[in-house]
């Protein structure tokens, strides 16, 4: 609902008609509440240039501003909403308190320099069915003084003089930066930051009043409610003396010295004396006595019709305003003053690179990065450089120019194709030069992967170990080049090295490989794909058994392969990754056929009928079991047995009976179970055995258990 009442107001502002009621029509009273001041329409209403306005004071050229809208006598404000505007922004929109009033809460943007200010509402009015649009004119104003206090009355024919004026409001005074001409004196008045300055320029002998008129953008407000943009005229009378050397002024304030300069001369307008003779050449000197340096020489060509003489200057030597006047001379006779810049050609004798928090003069720059940039050299206030298709962001506030130093922030753009770049001045080139180099940094290892067993891993995901059930019959290492770069972040080229080793089940050494210079080069999605030099990459996957002697399809159970993959740290200028990790088969059992000495074991037989005295229970001597087994292995553990085995085989019971009653020898076909001790590293070990079979000479069943002797070389 919000939405479409909102599209229906402006709907209706759009056919509205042109003119616009005084909001009086509908409104008994308005109350502007500013910081800490209340004004209402009834008391604080004026004519200004024939149109009612709300005035109000202001202190903060951005305040919040509380309006509260009171309905007129019989009437109501039914739908009526606020028209948003460029010149404050709606913080809390119209809201109705009560039957009567109406509340609405703005932030002004910049009083001072906002002009018409107002608040536009569309009222519908439900009982007759058609609307209007209604408005109330504002007057901001704020109070401002401008005022003089020289520190003395005297100055000198054509000499400039400088004086600081003060102000509570600086923002608020209108002023034009040129001279003004006056019969007496020229005067002009210019601003800085937060100062503002009057420059008088006298051209009368004697006491001179000076008389400057001061406009405000906003207006003050008089004790009649009158409004007035006139400040009160900033007079003074000061005494004005004779210098003595009459000062000639030039047309401009800086001159290069080249050699251009030396030897053809540039022409300037100079003030017109009596006393200046033309067709003649004057010198330049830094000082009014005899013997002074050399600075320039000066010849008059013609009078001006604007009482000016054309000349022709050739410098030989640098002057700075600061030092001095200078001193135009006839023959050693000085004659006249007059001061000018006198600077250096703009050369660039350095440039620098801020890297890791200190400069450098490694000029190398990289495709979408930001560099602080330090020119030093001689006039470089005069330049305005600039590197070809860099963009220059330099900071406002940050701006540092100078004659010898001036630093800049440049931007290099992500998709630049040359690969040098030539510094300007103006159009002028400086035969200064950047490098434009590939990024070349070690990327984090998210962008590989192997595969084994038909699935993909990425490197960055894997564990240290990895075990792996069944045979691996192929082992593939690759890379997705798309994950390199990217819009935000680039890396460049990727230069790798793999170092293999591959051990068998016992730690034994089967083979040791090492594969260098595996270049992986960004793929299409990157914003620098076709500026890579593509000469030196390899397929981003192959098959590592191509590399190995022993296939990785011929490994045993508990066989591991270590891989350690790391970036070529001479390629790079920051240490790179290394990743190491294994990845060991394994499988939950495995068979063999052991053959081990049971002793002791204890048999129970069924009992014969021919034979009903036999004995249960027998203990045997040393026996011989050929037994093929299955050995279980911890799934958790790499190559750590479980403690017990199952198989069966053959069991030679009372092999080593050396007696003359051998009835107790027999072979027997058993399936035994097997208990080992969980000790390692012990070469005699002590089993216990378990199980049951069939005696081949007896022809019985038997079961049995009993301890062995395990003995490992």
């Amino acid at each position: 609902m919000k939405k479409l009442f909102l599209f229906l107001t402006l709907a209706i502002a759009i056919i509205l008609p042109a003119k616009a009621q005084d909001i009086k029509s509908l409104v008994r009273d308005v109350v502007l509440k500013v910081d800490t001041n209340e004004f209402t329409l009834t008391n604080d209403r004026i004519m200004f240039q024939g149109d009612p306005f709300l005035a109000f004071s202001f202190s903060n050229p951005e305040p919040v501003c509380e309006v509260t809208l009171v309905a007129g006598y019989q009437q109501s404000f039914e739908e009526l909403s606020l028209l948003p505007s460029g010149d404050f922004e709606i913080i809390d929109s119209l809201l109705q308190t009560d039957g009567e009033t109406m509340r609405f809460k703005v932030r002004f943007n910049d009083l001072i320099n906002v002009n018409y200010l107002k608040f536009s509402f569309i009222h519908v009015d439900n009982m007759r069915g058609d609307s209007g649009l209604l408005e109330l004119n504002l007057l901001p104003y704020t109070d401002t003084y401008l005022k003089f206090y020289p520190p003395n009355d005297e100055l000198y024919i054509g000499e400039e003089k400088v004086f600081e004026l003060l102000s509570n409001n600086i923002d608020n005074i209108q002023f034009e930066n040129d001279w003004v001409i006056g019969e007496n004196m020229n005067y002009r008045i210019s601003k800085t930051f937060n100062q503002i300055r009057l420059h008088v320029v006298p051209k009368t002998l004697g006491r001179q009043k000076i008389s400057i008129p001061i406009r405000v953008k906003k207006p003050i407000m008089d004790a009649g409610m009158q409004v007035d943009f006139d400040l009160p005229l900033i007079e003074y009378t000061f005494f004005v003396k004779q210098s003595r050397l009459q000062f000639l002024n030039v047309d401009q304030n800086e001159v290069t010295l080249d050699d251009s300069t030396r030897l053809e001369g540039i022409e300037i307008q100079m003030d017109n004396s009596r006393l200046l003779q033309l067709q003649k050449t004057y010198r330049l000197e830094s000082q009014e006595e005899p013997g002074g340096n050399l600075i320039a020489e000066l010849f008059t060509k013609n009078s001006l019709t604007n009482n000016r003489v054309l000349c022709v200057l050739r410098v030989y030597n640098y002057h700075r305003k600061s030092d001095g006047y200078l001193y135009i001379k006839d023959g050693d006779s000085p004659k006249f003053i007059t001061n000018i810049d006198i600077t250096p050609k703009t050369t660039v004798e350095r440039i620098s690179i801020l890297r890791n928090g200190f400069w450098s003069e490694n000029t190398s720059v990289y495709p979408g990065e930001i560099i602080n940039v330090k020119i030093e050299g001689e006039g470089l206030h005069k330049a305005e450089f600039k590197f070809e298709q860099m963009e220059d962001i330099t900071a406002f506030d940050s701006i540092i120019r100078g004659e010898n130093l001036a630093l800049y922030m440049f931007k290099v753009p992500m998709d630049i194709a040359v690969r040098r770049l030539e510094l300007f001045s103006r159009a002028d080139p400086m035969d200064i030069f950047l490098t434009v180099k590939e990024y070349q940094e070690p990327r984090p290892f998210d962008f590989l992967w192997i595969n084994h067993q038909g699935v993909r891993h990425s490197l960055a995901d894997l564990p240290a170990t990895v075990m792996i059930d069944g045979t691996i019959q192929n082992l593939i290492f690759g890379a997705d080049p798309n994950m390199i770069d990217s819009n935000e972040k680039l890396y460049g080229k990727q230069y790798l090295r793999l170092d293999i080793t591959i051990t068998g089940r016992r730690n034994e050494l089967i083979e040791v490989k090492t594969i260098e210079n595996i270049v992986v080069c960004p793929g299409i999605r990157s914003p620098r794909t076709e500026h890579y030099n593509l000469s030196d990459c390899i397929l981003p996957r192959f098959d590592m058994n191509n590399y190995f002697r022993e296939k990785t399809s011929n490994l045993e159970i508990w066989s591991t392969i270590k891989m350690r993959v790391s970036h070529q740290s001479s390629k790079y200028s920051s240490p790179g990754t290394i990743q190491e990790f294994d990845m060991i088969l394994r499988k939950p059992s495995s068979f063999d056929i052991e053959v081990s000495f049971p002793a002791g074991l204890i048999t129970d037989q069924k009992p014969d009928a021919d034979n009903p005295d036999q004995r249960l229970g027998q203990l045997s001597g040393i026996s011989i079991a050929m037994i093929g087994q299955f050995t279980f292995y911890h799934p958790e553990k790499i190559n750590v047995q479980r403690p017990y085995k199952i198989g069966a085989g053959i069991l030679a019971l009372n092999t080593f009976n050396f007696s003359d009653d051998a009835d107790n020898r027999d072979i027997g076909l058993v399936i035994l179970g097997s208990l080992y001790p969980t000790t390692k590293d012990v070469k005699l070990t002590f089993p216990l055995y378990f199980g049951g079979g069939y005696q081949l000479k007896n022809q019985k069943w038997f079961l049995l258990i009993g301890p062995g002797i395990k003995i490992r070389l």
